[in-house]
């Protein structure tokens, strides 16, 4: 099981994300305080962190850049009623994986930690080429094999299907979609999600990207 360090001092907040990682199928840890956090992340047996913007010593920026500089690369999901952009911004440029505005989704959030902690969990070393059944997706020459004839794809269509294809079989949400192929600073609201499968439907054919009703797409 992935263990989970939640840096957070409120304590209702850390109550409740504890209890709701734990069913979840997560390790949860706390630190209620920036320093205790990075000598925890510092020990290497945390897999991900939630780091709170707010908190009593130092702020989470702060200990961003103080994890970054020590060579720490355990991914870090942001979470702060700082929703603005520059704050967004600065999270992410200072080395955050992913930033998620208070108040959120708690399935909202263990989608996205389960879909940080993935790659860690995939081979070290990276395949030039992802393949599934008859498809095949080049890393390289940003080509998609179908049935043996090569297509070729925009960009934004290629970093959409490349999701797709390291995910197979597992139903994506428009969230999710939306965080790895446009940022999360895209406007939730907007179609472009379902633009896009629709444009990846007419080249790899419509039966292979399946809609979930209510949830998202998945690559069957």
């Amino acid at each position: 099981m992935s263990t989970v360090l939640i840096v957070e001092d409120e304590a209702r907040i850390t109550s409740f994300l504890t209890k709701g990682l734990k069913a979840a199928g997560f390790v949860p840890k706390v630190a209620d305080t920036g320093r205790d956090a990075i000598e925890m992340a510092l020990l290497g047996d945390i897999d991900i962190i939630l780091l709170d913007v707010g908190l009593p010593d130092i702020d989470g920026f702060q200990v961003l850049e103080q994890l970054r500089g020590q060579g720490v690369t355990t991914p870090v999901i942001m979470l702060t009623a700082r929703a603005s952009v520059a704050d967004r911004v600065a999270g992410l440029e200072g080395g955050a994986d992913d930033y998620l505005p208070k108040p959120f989704s708690f399935d909202e959030l263990v989608a996205r930690i389960r879909l940080r902690l993935r790659p860690r969990e995939a081979p070290a070393a990276d395949p030039g080429v992802l393949e599934h059944r008859d498809l095949a997706l080049d890393i390289r020459t940003r080509r998609m094999r179908v049935e043996g004839q090569w297509v070729d794809l925009s960009a934004r269509e290629f970093a959409l299907a490349e999701v797709f294809m390291r995910h197979p079989g597992q139903v994506l949400s428009r969230e999710q979609l939306l965080a790895n192929v446009w940022g999360l600073d895209f406007d939730p609201g907007s179609n472009v999600v379902d633009v896009y499968v629709s444009y990846l439907r007419g080249k790899l054919g419509k039966e292979r990207l399946e809609t979930v009703r209510g949830v998202g797409y998945r690559l069957v």
